[in-house]
């Protein structure tokens, strides 16, 4: 190796270094972490067997997110709610896991998604997310349209995000080689337990982006997490899902037995059309893009998410004809494959199940129909799976044939934050519509993941995300994790000491994270729409909602 080559390696590693600090910077925020390694060399990863089946090149890449970390006895790891990138690997000690607050129980074994993707309708017109009974029963959109939400009560087939099969009222102690907190870290799920050092502990913790890299690399430590769900929240995952959820508790037992889960990487073929119908899937997490034959080209007609169901159209109607569409993983996407038989034994003894699937069936048939018909529809779930419209709760849109550019919304916005603006008046367009870069609120947040004091979060759970200005430490990490840009960097005007503990941070400029937190601390709406002289700024609550926005 040449000098010029020693001086290219070593500022590699360098800058790995700086990469494993970075990611691990909240040392000392939490009195319960009493120790938290440097980046492991390859010699310390190998002597755990979790790295057993990996070679030097490969733990070299993922090193950078994996620590070890010592807790000491009563520390509180991580709480029902939140959401984590990580997941804990137990070396030494026990990790009690149990519910704090029993009566939020319900509250969140309920997932976050894009509820009207999941109903079993009638119509598309009557496509609509479905709010908390003690909350308005119309979203900001539907208020400010003056039209009333509909109120039919539709079935909602989803999968709970409950971790743990816990008894009733008591915990559950985990050990040496067990691992705790990997189905919300893959499923972007808010952890459904609260997880506390038993005794003094030695973890190791692995970031989401090490935990997808080893599931890719090695089929043994894919099928370690899958037996792992299996055992502890397969089996509760299935009796809370609406389409199973009547079903004997014997038949779930046996079912959980028999499914395959099935992980894939973004952009990979799950079914081809006409190709022979073998099973029915349920979408764990991530999104699947549907596509059919139009001549010569593929089109997009439908898209499917958390909860969702492939292949009750194809076993209903004529399973011989094969696949009507062809499905492709649009993101990271988890799905529980039943076969044909099993499906064919649940319609058998639970006709309620045939019932609830041929409405979902007609709801799809009409749909996919519809938007093969107009091609503009097609381009428009292709364009909204790429914009990431489809995660979306709270996005602002602006009607650029109306607006006059005055900037009241932007001022608006200011107004209520001290003098600082959350978003600014820009981003993509679609059609005469201006999709700015203010926070969607998206149901699976990456932007939660890695920060390392906790300041992003959700006010409530499936509702608003916000920064905690007191917790921020302007680190960047839901910056960069954002996909939308809409969080920004504000220069503070201020300096952290020169004693400050971190030395990555000291006599630094001080950055704070800025994003729209939807008026949240106020008693109006929004300002960005409330203020807006012309009628002209819009928030929408899903894709339908968007939708009926341009047919308006």
């Amino acid at each position: 190796m040449t000098d010029e080559e020693k001086i290219g390696a070593e500022q590699i590693e360098a800058k790995r270094l700086a990469q494993h600090k970075d990611r691990w910077n909240s040392f000392g925020a939490n009195s319960g972490l009493l120790k938290i390694s440097e980046k492991l060399s390859l010699p310390e990863l190998k002597r755990y067997e979790l790295f057993q089946d990996y070679d030097d090149e490969f733990l070299d890449k993922i090193s950078p997110d994996i620590a070890l970390a010592t807790w000491k006895k009563g520390a509180v790891l991580f709480e029902e709610g939140t959401y984590l990138d990580l997941a804990f690997f137990i070396l030494t000690g026990e990790v009690e896991v149990y519910i704090k607050k029993l009566q939020e129980q319900a509250e969140l074994s309920r997932p976050i998604f894009d509820l009207s993707r999941t109903m079993a309708v009638e119509s598309l017109e009557s496509l609509a997310p479905r709010r908390d009974e003690s909350r308005s029963m119309e979203t900001v959109l539907q208020t400010q349209l003056k039209k009333p939400r509909p109120q039919k009560d539709s079935s909602v087939i989803y999968l709970s995000s409950v971790g743990f099969d816990l008894p009733s009222g008591g915990g559950k102690r985990l050990g040496p080689n067990d691992i705790l907190g990997e189905i919300g870290a893959m499923n972007g799920w808010p952890q459904s337990v609260t997880a506390r050092a038993a005794a003094d502990c030695e973890l190791l913790q692995i970031r989401t982006p090490a935990l997808r890299k080893m599931k890719d690399e090695a089929p043994a430590f894919q099928e370690r997490l899958d037996k792992i769900y299996r055992e502890r929240s397969l089996t509760t995952h299935l009796k809370t899902t609406p389409l199973l959820q009547n079903c004997a508790d014997d038949f779930i037992q046996a079912l959980t037995q028999r499914v395959e889960l099935v992980a894939l990487r973004p952009n990979k073929t799950i079914v081809n059309e006409g190709e022979p119908v073998e099973a029915l899937y349920l979408v764990r997490s991530g999104f699947v893009k549907l596509s059919q034959k139009f001549g010569e080209e593929q089109i997009v007609v439908s898209y499917l998410s958390k909860g969702m169901t492939l292949g009750e159209v194809e076993l209903l109607l004529d399973e011989k004809k094969g696949w009507k569409f062809t499905a492709t993983s649009f993101e990271y996407v988890d799905l529980v494959k039943i076969t044909r038989a099993d499906f064919r034994e649940l319609i058998k003894k639970f006709p309620a199940v045939e019932k609830q699937l041929w409405e979902s069936t007609v709801a799809r048939i009409k749909e996919t129909g519809a938007n093969k018909k107009n091609i503009s529809q097609s381009e428009f779930i292709q364009s909204a799976l790429e914009k990431g419209l489809v995660q979306g709760s709270s996005i602002l849109v602006i009607d650029l044939d109306t607006c006059t550019r005055c900037d009241d919304c932007v001022r608006g916005c200011a107004e209520t934050h001290g003098g600082r603006p959350r978003f600014v008046r820009e981003g993509d367009r679609y059609e005469n519509f201006l999709i700015t870069k203010a926070c969607y609120h998206c149901r699976d947040p990456l932007c939660l993941t890695g920060c390392p004091t906790g300041a992003i979060r959700r006010a409530n759970i499936g509702e608003v995300v916000e920064i905690e200005d007191s917790l921020c430490i302007g680190c960047t990490a839901c910056a960069k994790n954002c996909p939308y840009d809409a969080i920004m960097m504000l220069d503070t005007g201020t300096r952290w000491p020169s004693d400050e503990p971190d030395p990555n941070y000291r006599n630094k400029p001080r950055l704070l994270a800025s994003k729209c937190d939807r008026c949240v601390q106020t008693n109006h709406g929004p300002a960005c729409v409330e203020n807006c002289p012309h009628g002209c700024a819009f928030r929408i609550g899903s894709l339908e909602e968007f939708r009926q926005l341009l047919a308006k």
